[in-house]
């Protein structure tokens, strides 16, 4: 079999795969920028490149080198593959658990945009959890699904327990926060918008 009609040995297909790669890089890298609600001039002061530099990649109308694309998937949050667009037809996930507020965080999906599934994974307090857990609001919406133990949901001025099979939908404009009611680790499944990943998963506080 002829090597240039297979792409073997860096022949034509492989020219093909990589300038397809190159030409969806650009509107891939703005989509995930747009996503995080992040401006070209927050993104460089994050990667260290240039705004002009990050225009003419989001435009194609510059080349990019490992040296761009290492920061950049690093400041998006995905891996090199997922930031070129490296698919390989497996539909599997393989995810990469992260620690953030004290809890274990699985990702249940790739960081392309849309939905946001977790899995999230908070230990029993030690000592016994007193008072309310923190609160947050942003637009949006948040789907829970109690895997096993018990959490609580305190949404607004309501404290609510959900064990294991319950699941609750909420508008996120509503203050609202979580934490292990129990004695056990809490695990539970978790939908969010890009507003509610970029609150929940995304910014730092003290001590984060």
């Amino acid at each position: 079999m002829d090597d240039s009609a297979t792409g073997a040995g860096g022949g034509p297909a492989d020219d093909h795969d990589l300038a397809h790669a190159l030409t969806a890089l650009g509107p891939r890298l703005r989509a995930l920028r747009q996503r995080r609600g992040t401006t070209l001039t927050r993104l460089s002061a994050v990667t260290g490149i240039s705004v002009s530099t990050l225009s003419r990649l989001e435009t194609g109308q510059r080349e990019p080198a490992l040296k761009h694309l290492l920061p950049l998937a690093k400041a998006h949050g995905v891996t090199l593959d997922e930031l070129v667009g490296t698919e390989t037809g497996d539909p599997r996930i393989h995810p990469r658990p992260f620690a953030r507020y004290g809890q274990t965080w699985i990702p249940l999906t790739k960081h392309l945009g849309g939905l946001h599934a977790y899995k999230q994974i908070l230990p029993a307090p030690k000592p016994p959890r007193t008072g309310r857990p923190e609160q947050g609001m942003h637009e949006g919406h948040e789907w829970l699904y109690v895997l096993s133990g018990q959490l609580l949901l305190a949404l607004g001025e309501h404290d609510l327990v959900l064990t294991a099979g319950e699941a609750a939908e909420f508008d996120t404009r509503v203050p609202h926060g979580v934490a292990n009611a129990g004695d056990r680790p809490v695990e539970w499944l978790a939908l969010y918008g890009p507003q509610g990943e970029r609150m929940h998963v995304r910014a730092r506080t003290k001590g984060a």
